[in-house]
């Protein structure tokens, strides 16, 4: 393999890694300040030894998330030199948000929040948690604009010495793309904490295990999952019309649709090995007229295929391929898709209307929520694929490519010690935090002893 190729095989393992954690820390950070809104609001204990339990995840996603994020700094500098000169000028703006957001307000709230239990008013130190959770959104939304950019350059321009040039940060950080991308993302996030939570809660529940709080836990998880599974909903909805704009040959690579049609079929799934080349026509089974009602919201809307894209791109740009490997980013598609769309979507619509607080009397419905959270997880990474890998050959999407990004300088020697290095690294990160949230989501609360005030609890195990 080639220095680019392990650069971004590094880079894409190293975000993929992230990224676990980053929805688990935003979504049980949310509703453990529900959890403790509910506990300040009625004073009701079963709430507040929540408070607890929950706590302690949050802390360790949120700490392993920090730590991961670090990583993924010192790569940009390391590998990708030519891009981080060039993006430089643009992002340095929203990443220096992102950081005051990350480490400064996340950071000092968090610290509040723990030691400030039993010593702040019981109001203002639900503020604390509060101001976590909505610091990790505003984290993300400053990370979500620097990518968007990347997916959709605005508010810039190229100078002569070919770098890119910041002249309106408020149009890099409110453009549309980043915009629903943020809500798609605190949707997904809202439901990967939901998720976990409902499946832990049920775990406990098949073995009899504090019925009550449990109970109560997956009464309070359903109705943000189904907001979050409503809000990823609608904004997939719009980003698919924004890519249909501004990415056509990501909405092509993602339906693998070779020609331009109209009315455009949706492709329900493939039967048979997807390809490119003109000659070949994919085996798929399709509804008709479906993908036009999805993108374009019309009956006969058009939609790009993706050899007229090449055309038009190689018009554009010139000679080159500009097709990424449409396999990929058609299965990563379907995944998200039929994951938020339909299982969880499915799932959570019967969970609210059927067996809101009665899942301890369907076993069944226990085994089954208690095995499920691995799926946010694997939305989450095929989103992640078919957004990233479905912009290439394009590292900024028009400016500049990934084979002209790297490090000119680093070899394939050190980009093998480099991402040996970081995947021992984030193998003994991710076996630690396993471990620690296993321990603590199986032991569950009767290893607390008596009922605590949530400004009681332990939660110095996460630091």
């Amino acid at each position: 393999m080639s220095a680019l190729e392990l650069a971004r095989t590094q880079f894409g393992t190293t975000t993929l890694f992230h990224f676990i954690f980053v929805p688990l820390s935003i979504g049980t950070a949310f509703f453990v300040a529900v959890c403790q809104t509910m506990h300040y609001r009625t004073g009701k204990e079963i709430y507040g030894r929540q408070v607890t339990f929950w706590g302690k995840i949050m802390l360790v996603s949120f700490a392993v998330g920090v730590v991961t994020g670090i990583i993924q700094e010192f790569q940009f500098g390391m590998n990708w030199s030519t891009y981080s000169r060039f993006v430089g000028d643009v992002f340095g703006a929203p990443l220096a948000m992102e950081g005051l957001a990350a480490f400064f307000v996340e950071s000092t709230f968090v610290g509040l929040w723990i030691f400030g239990k039993g010593r702040l008013s019981p109001r203002v130190h639900l503020a604390t948690i509060w101001a976590v959770a909505l610091a990790t959104m505003l984290s993300a939304y400053f990370i979500i604009a620097a990518n968007s950019w990347m997916q959709h350059p605005v508010g810039s321009r190229v100078d002569a010495s070919g770098q890119a040039r910041l002249t309106s940060i408020w149009d890099v950080l409110f453009q549309s793309t980043a915009v629903w991308s943020f809500i798609h993302v605190i949707a997904a996030a809202w439901i990967t904490g939901s998720v976990v939570v409902i499946a832990v809660a049920a775990s406990h529940l098949r073995r009899g295990h504090e019925t009550g709080v449990f109970t109560a836990a997956v009464r309070i998880a359903l109705p943000i999952l189904v907001v979050g599974v409503l809000l990823a909903f609608v904004a997939g909805d719009r980003l698919g019309g924004i890519l249909i704009e501004q990415q056509p040959m990501k909405m092509a690579a993602a339906e693998a649709l070779l020609d331009t049609e109209q009315p455009a079929a949706f492709s329900l799934f493939a039967t048979g090995p997807l390809t490119c080349t003109p000659e070949t026509k994919n085996r798929e089974l399709k509804v008709p007229h479906l993908l036009s009602v999805l993108a374009t919201h019309s009956w006969s809307g058009g939609v790009t295929g993706v050899h007229q894209a090449q055309q038009a791109e190689i018009a554009r740009y010139g000679p080159g391929n500009y097709t990424p490997c449409v396999p990929v980013i058609y299965w990563s598609f379907r995944v998200m898709v039929y994951g938020f769309g339909l299982l969880l979507g499915l799932a959570a619509l019967l969970g609210w209307l059927l067996f809101r607080g009665r899942m301890a009397d369907s076993p069944r419905l226990m085994k089954i929520a208690a095995w499920a959270w691995p799926l946010p997880f694997l939305i989450n990474s095929a989103g992640w694929v078919m957004t990233e890998m479905g912009r290439q050959p394009w590292i900024v999407q028009g400016l500049l490519k990934t084979n002209g990004a790297q490090s000119p300088s680093v070899s394939t020697l050190e980009v093998w010690i480099s991402l040996l290095g970081y995947t021992a690294v984030y193998a003994v990160l991710g076996g630690i935090a396993f471990w620690i949230i296993r321990r603590e989501t199986r032991e569950g609360l009767e290893h607390e002893g008596a009922p605590q005030e949530p400004g009681d609890a332990d939660l110095s195990l996460a630091y």
